[in-house]
Order: structure tokens, then sequence, then C-alpha cells
């Protein structure tokens, strides 16, 4: 695997360390590995408030195969605002990063790490500011775009899978409430900068199985390359700081639940 990617026309690709795009280059990129014993303690980052998580609505999502992730556009406007955040912001997407199965094992494709460690795939929801029309409106305004970041971690057996436990999938509800908070970037081109990023310490877990499955999709048709290992390295903290929550709780056990059926029906639907 590289340690950067480059884009060539409308097109981008994860292994060359070349980059042509200035924009990908400045000093407040992501993602990061978040150093633990750096982190500074903010009392003011308080359990995020979630509106419309749990609701299902009428509109049909568009899920895409994009080229360089699955990408999974809403229907719903969900909401999300609080800790810490100085106002809502709109989901308007989500998408997946995975690593690659070996003869062995399963190469870990989070983006983000904490102290040096990647989990096995991050799951990013992207939220634009509520008065935004779109995420290019949303690129003009310096807080502009918040994403969510979940790790999800190999953890259960495939025998798990039908039924699946919904619980082997939820961390415990007293451990939902710790995140890291900083100021970085989109992880692909044209890496916008002025992202305000909630990365989530405890991992949803899935089987090897599940996060295996991912590997199964290709970059462009069936004949093409499978689509593996499609992270971004971590980038250079330069001045920032990482800021670490003072939440006790977070998702009610139903709004987590939501999230880990989105995830069990993307896998059972597209990758047959």
């Amino acid at each position: 695997m590289s340690d950067f990617f480059f884009s060539v026309g409308y097109h981008w690709c994860y292994q060359s360390q070349k980059d042509e795009q200035p924009t990908c280059k400045g000093n407040y990129q992501s993602p990061i590995n978040i150093v633990t014993k750096d982190v500074i303690y903010d009392k003011s980052l308080k359990p995020l408030n979630f509106e419309g998580y749990d609701v299902k609505g009428s509109s049909k999502w568009n899920i895409e195969n994009n080229g360089h992730t699955v990408k999974i556009t809403l229907g719903t406007s969900p909401k999300i605002g609080g800790g810490g955040l100085r106002r809502k912001y709109k989901a308007i997407e989500f998408h997946f990063h995975w690593g690659v199965q070996d003869t062995l094992h399963y190469l870990p494709g989070s983006e983000h790490s904490i102290d040096g460690e990647k989990q096995a795939m991050e799951l990013h929801i992207v939220h634009i500011r509520e008065d935004a029309l779109d995420i290019a409106d949303a690129k003009k305004i310096s807080d502009g775009i918040a994403v969510l970041a979940f790790f999800i971690k190999v953890g259960g057996k495939a025998s798990q899978m039908d039924p699946l436990p919904l619980s082997s999938l939820i961390p415990p509800e007293d451990e939902l409430g710790r995140y890291y908070r900083y100021e970085g970037s989109l992880t692909t081109p044209d890496c916008h900068e002025g992202v305000i990023w909630t990365v989530f310490e405890k991992p949803v877990e899935l089987s090897i199985f599940q996060v295996s499955q991912f590997s199964t999709v290709h970059f462009d048709g069936k004949n093409s390359t499978y689509m593996v290992e499609n992270f971004r390295p971590a980038q250079f903290l330069n001045e920032r700081y990482v800021y670490w929550s003072s939440a006790s709780t977070l998702l009610p056990p139903a709004k987590v639940l939501m999230l880990v059926l989105i995830l069990t029906y993307i896998l059972s639907s597209l990758f047959q």
C-alpha cells in the first residue's frame, strides 16, 4: 500500500505517492493518528443530540459504487447538534473505508487510528450545516461540514450472521460517550479543509465474513481490480490539537440499532 493517492482527470487512485492537488497539501488534513496522551480534555464536549436518526423516512436511498468507495446518499436529512458544535448539521451521505483479506489475516483499513492502532473498517457519516444547500455550498463556509467517524472491528463469527444478534454489534452503552474532536479535511480530493471531525472511540463489531464482503466490490465493473485498501494514510497533525469528550452517554440503544441495521442491510443487499 502506498503513502498517498493521486488524481487523474475526474478519477483518482489510492495507490500512488503522487498528488497533484494543492488543496491536499494543507496543514489541516485528515485522517490523523490520535495520540491519547496528547489529547486535551474539553468539558464542553457533551453528548451529541441526534434528530431523525431513528426515522425510516419514505424517500429511497441511492446506493452507488462511485469508483473509490460504497456511498449511500440519504433521502432524508437527520440532524446532529450539541456536543460542542455551534450549530446543527444535516446528514447527506455515508460511506466506508476498508482494508483487504489476505491468506491468513484481514489487514485493517480504517483511516483514523488511536495510538497507532487501526481497525478493520471505518464508517463516515457526512453532515453539512443545516443552512447549506449542498456539499459545494457547505465548502464555502469555514465550519460547513461535520463528519462522524465510527470504527468497525472484526469481533464476531460468521455463524452469527443468520440471524445476527444485534447485541453483539453494539458497544456497551457506558462506553459510547467517549469521542475525539479535531479540525481536519475531507479524506478524498479535493481534501477540502474546514471539516469538524468527531471520532468515536468504541468500535462497532462485525464478523470477519461481513467485513471481508466489502473486498468483493470492484473499482469499475466486474472485470476490474477489486476495491481494497481504499483509505488515505494518516496526515501530520501540525499545529492542531485533538480534544477528548466529557460525555457519559451518547446514542440511545434504538439509535445505535439504526446504524447497525444500515450496515447489515448494505452487506446483505449489495455484496451477494
